[in-house]
């Protein structure tokens, strides 16, 4: 503990902590905007390959039903191998079907390669371990809420530049039937960058690589068993499973939004590609800040009044994120949709950084099952709208029935609770962390 950072110093890359900060985010960022880069293109890609509706609903079911089993997966992974070498073969393995993706001639090969996609968003649960393995509790929560928010905006990225990249390429004078499968190469040749770096640059915890250390003797062998055990410790935590609710109703939301917002900007009020993929490209890019609010105000609040007030903090914001949504599906102008957006968006990527902020203290000893199971039930969320939207068939609808769920989910942050032994330990190590920090402060000066 004591050799975690208890500052986040963004513009010193010298330390293995914040290297890890930096390189966690920029490869999130790249994994998600490989995840959804084919979400903008989606209506262009729809009149090539002559899909419908149905067919539509499974594509964006089957763009996040992977991602349950890899975060599931690379949580364990994680703590078998490190979070550095686990990072970087999702990075390599999950270029192969972004790629794929633009040798795509039929439903079917583009609802597989769209399905393998999924594995990317796993990244998402290896940057919540890295960083909550680096970071001391007084800061672990806005550490791990601005990595994942500034990861997510990749998502708002790719709505917004997908369409721009596409457009430079028939620029070119490369055919439409082209041009989307070019543009594809960009976010796969992205992921493999980022890999190079991840491997060269970043390291597993503070006092080096996994591997490294057990060699030594310095950390504790885990066999193959190993990580599963701390598996199951964190499947028997009832507080995994009322957060794994939580995130459903938060990141599931988010993730449904990215995958239906441009067309349904472009169905339901008949703008453009282009200005249907800013409008929906401004959701994912509240990821840059409000995810990052929500881990501070988390931080703040338990320096305040301890640990329960992160719980209470979470329920406030999916019950606002739940309201917002109501108001989204009951708008008729554009631009009145637009800003309804933008109201429950910054409070579903708060009540996300909320969620992660919470994460770390639920069990140390079992950080990588937890981050796992919790990351999953985002894309359960994700998957459990997605056939809600084959059933109901309108995507109106649809929102207006996740706002009534949202409300419902916010009652499960409340029934988070942690014991009176539990909640000192966490407090005991919190002013350790800030004394630590106070120390720190004043050789600096």
């Amino acid at each position: 503990m004591s050799s975690r950072a208890t500052r986040i110093e963004l513009f010193r890359l010298r330390t293995p902590q914040m290297r890890a900060f930096h390189l966690s985010w920029l490869a999130f960022f790249v994994c998600f905007f490989a995840w959804f880069a084919a979400a903008p293109l989606m209506p262009l890609i729809k009149g090539e390959l002559h899909l419908s509706k149905d067919q539509l609903a499974n594509i964006s079911i089957a763009a996040v039903a992977v991602t349950v089993f890899g975060r599931l997966i690379v949580g364990p992974l994680c703590d078998r191998f490190g979070p550095r070498r686990t990072y970087t073969c999702l990075l390599l393995i999950g270029a192969l079907p972004v790629f794929g993706i633009a040798f795509a001639h039929s439903y079917a090969a583009f609802l597989f390669f769209r399905l393998a996609t999924g594995i990317a968003g796993a990244g998402f649960v290896i940057t919540q371990y890295h960083t909550s393995v680096m970071f001391a509790p007084n800061v672990v929560g806005t550490a791990n809420a601005a990595t994942a928010g500034w990861g997510n905006a990749g998502g708002g990225v790719a709505q917004s530049v997908m369409p721009w990249v596409l457009a430079g390429i028939l620029a070119l004078g490369v055919q439409h039937a082209l041009g989307w499968r070019a543009a594809m190469f960009v976010p796969g040749v992205l992921m493999l960058l980022v890999a190079a770096l991840y491997w060269r640059y970043a390291q597993d915890c503070p006092q080096g690589n996994y591997r490294d250390l057990r060699a030594c003797g310095l950390m504790p062998e885990t066999g193959n068993a190993g990580g599963w055990r701390i598996f199951r410790a964190a499947v028997r935590n009832y507080r995994v499973w009322m957060l794994f609710v939580t995130y459903a109703g938060c990141f599931g939301i988010e993730l449904f939004v990215h995958g239906v917002a441009a067309s349904y900007y472009v169905d339901r009020f008949g703008m453009d590609l282009k200005h249907a993929g800013l409008a929906a490209g401004s959701f994912g890019l509240l990821a840059l800040f409000a995810r990052a609010l929500g881990g501070i105000a988390s931080d703040r609040l338990a320096f305040r009044h301890g640990l329960a007030a992160r719980t209470w903090l979470l329920s406030a914001l999916m019950l606002c994120e739940g309201l917002g949504l109501l108001w989204f599906s009951s708008v008729q102008a554009a631009g009145l949709a637009v800003a309804a957006m933008i109201a429950f968006g910054v409070f579903t990527h708060m009540a996300c950084g909320a969620t992660y902020a919470l994460v770390p203290f639920v069990d140390r000893k079992a950080l990588g099952g937890v981050a796992g199971v919790v990351g999953a039930g985002g894309n359960v969320g994700a998957i459990a709208a997605g056939f809600l939207l084959k059933s109901t068939g309108s995507v109106q609808h649809t929102f207006a029935l996740l706002g009534g769920f949202v409300i419902a989910g916010s009652l499960c942050a409340l029934a988070v609770r942690f014991s009176a032994e539990h909640a000192a330990r966490e407090e005991q190590l919190y002013r350790e962390a800030l004394s630590q920090a106070q120390a720190t402060s004043q050789l600096a000066a």
